[in-house]
């Protein structure tokens, strides 16, 4: 399997799939997650999930750029069911996002007429715009004064994203309809907000939201596992590499298993088992 760009997502297909994942990652790496998530997007592939990943540019306006990325990714769903062997049509479809990804899927799932077999959300991040961002609380006045200045508006207006992180609770605690949800946390992940979230939908979806808490920190699901071949005579150097692809690949890996067992507890079981 290789990656193949399709109508502005980016695209792995197994020969056969058994379900489809939307992907969408976090603000300032989702323009490439072909690249920056692409171990565990390839391994989710090769278990026969056909991976739909859609880039995107972060602005304010995120409700714009969760109706963008749905656009693409419908349009896509309907190119490949008319004009390839793939057959999409009934197969399951889930959502997963990464950080800002998560809030994008769950604006989706509470604006927009969609059926998801689910949605699996990784360090959900909905914070303000000055907490967001690394160092915009220096970076905005001088922003925001240059142009209310330049273009006469109002010295008392705010910027702040579209919805807000309050208006977006509450859009998600009265419209959201995707039932089954994985809510993913990981243990040294300071930025995470996943246990705000948890409750506006297990209120929602008694008994039908999981949560899990999983070594790691936010930049867990960036992760690449490093190749390291071992030569004819094994070496002090080679029990240094091994250590470090265990030590660097231990989370991603978990994270990995996790997700898979969620998707497909009956295949994975039999996988882990053969």
């Amino acid at each position: 399997m290789e990656w193949q760009e399709r109508n502005g997502n980016w695209v792995l297909a197994p020969s056969q799939p058994i379900g489809i994942i939307h992907f969408l990652g976090g603000a300032f790496v989702a323009t490439a997650p072909h690249v920056t998530y692409r171990w565990l997007l390839e391994r989710l592939a090769y278990q026969g999930y056909l991976i739909i990943a859609t880039p995107f540019i972060n602005t304010l306006d995120h409700k714009n750029i969760a109706l963008y990325v749905l656009n693409k990714f419908e349009n896509l769903l309907q190119k490949l069911d008319n004009n390839t062997g793939l057959d999409v049509k009934y197969l399951p479809i889930y959502g997963m996002g990464h950080s800002m990804g998560c809030k994008l899927h769950l604006l989706i799932g509470s604006l927009f007429e969609v059926e998801r077999a689910g949605n699996i959300l990784i360090s959900f991040n909905n914070y303000p715009l000055q907490k967001a961002i690394p160092f915009m609380d220096q970076i905005i006045p001088s922003i925001t004064d240059n142009i209310k200045n330049n273009w006469k508006i109002d010295p008392n207006l705010q910027f702040e994203f579209t919805p807000s992180p309050e208006e977006t609770k509450d859009i998600i605690k009265e419209n959201y309809t995707t039932r089954r949800n994985l809510l993913i946390k990981f243990s040294n992940d300071n930025i995470d907000q996943t246990l705000t979230l948890q409750p506006i939908l297990t209120n929602l979806f008694p008994n039908m939201i999981s949560t899990l808490t999983l070594q790691g920190n936010h930049l867990t699901p960036l992760a690449q596992d490093i190749e390291w071949e071992v030569g004819e005579v094994f070496t002090p150097l080679d029990a240094i590499g091994q250590w470090v692809k265990q030590s660097f690949s231990k989370d991603i890996y978990s994270l990995e298993k996790e997700v898979s067992r969620w998707l497909n507890p009956a295949q994975y079981s039999v996988s882990t088992n053969n």
